[in-house]
């Protein structure tokens, strides 16, 4: 007899979630960008949908809050408990709380984002997530052919800035060559006031003949004093030799790049 389990698989910013060839909910877009002033309230659209092809679904909407840790990864909190929290602003229509969509079924749901008149924080940017929940889990079987109950829950990142909020700004504080692990060891802040997105490039000249490597570039997220620690890893089959290390942090245009150079030996 197969063994029963019970799972519950919390898929955070999943676009579309295909695990499990019974069920399963997709949210678009994953992210949610709104720019308003004091006082003032802008709206966006959320389409759900539920991509199983048999199963009925009853999802439920809440919300929580977000950060980054220093490798980027998200941390997840109860709203309204991190310092940079706009869950409390964060608004859904009394009809889109509790819905259930039928196999393949969609629905748009208006998210509203709605200022306060004053801040108690000097912050410019604020953010949260508005999850999408699964409240009816359904049978399926895993991988080993167990038996088994999924129920699935997808988030939206909600980022909001007040219109006074512009100034991009990246600072790389250190780029060390980690010979045990065979890696370059970015560390960089993000000393503006908004988020800024964008890639790590690096190219790798072996200064004894000339050589050029271009390493597969890296996307990266910040926040607002955030502190980013990156391992780019060297590639397999690296010759040895006397190395330059260009490393470019892309951010926005030409106004926002950021350029490390590190000389390093590679004997491995």
């Amino acid at each position: 007899m197969k063994r029963l389990c019970f799972i519950f698989l919390y898929l955070f910013l999943c676009f579309s979630c295909h695990l499990y060839a019974q069920t399963g909910v997709s949210v678009s877009p994953p992210r949610l960008y709104f720019e308003s002033g004091l006082g003032n309230s802008s709206t966006q659209t959320v389409t759900v949908t539920n991509v199983s092809s048999k199963n009925s679904l009853d999802l439920a909407i809440s919300l929580g809050d977000w950060e980054y840790n220093e490798k980027g990864e998200n941390i997840m909190s109860a709203a309204n408990t991190l310092p940079a929290s706009c869950a409390g602003w964060v608004s859904v229509k009394k009809d889109d709380n509790y819905f259930t969509l039928a196999p393949g079924q969609k629905k748009d749901i208006e998210v509203t984002v709605t200022v306060p008149g004053t801040l108690q924080d000097k912050l410019f940017t604020h953010t949260a997530v508005l999850y999408v929940s699964q409240m009816n889990p359904v049978d399926d079987v895993d991988s080993k052919g167990a038996n088994i109950k999924v129920s699935i829950r997808s988030g939206i990142k909600i980022f909001h800035k007040l219109p006074a909020g512009k100034n991009k700004k990246l600072e790389i504080q250190n780029l060390a060559y980690g010979k045990p692990k065979q890696t370059l060891d970015l560390t960089f802040d993000n000393l503006g006031d908004v988020w800024a997105d964008g890639k790590i490039s690096t190219d790798l000249v072996n200064t004894q003949n000339g050589k050029k490597t271009t390493l597969e570039n890296i996307v990266f997220y910040t926040m607002p004093g955030n502190k980013r620690e990156v391992s780019i890893p060297l590639p397999s089959g690296l010759e040895k030799g006397k190395y330059t290390a260009s490393v470019i942090i892309d951010y926005g245009d030409r106004d926002n790049l950021e350029l490390g150079e590190l000389n390093f030996t590679y004997d491995y």
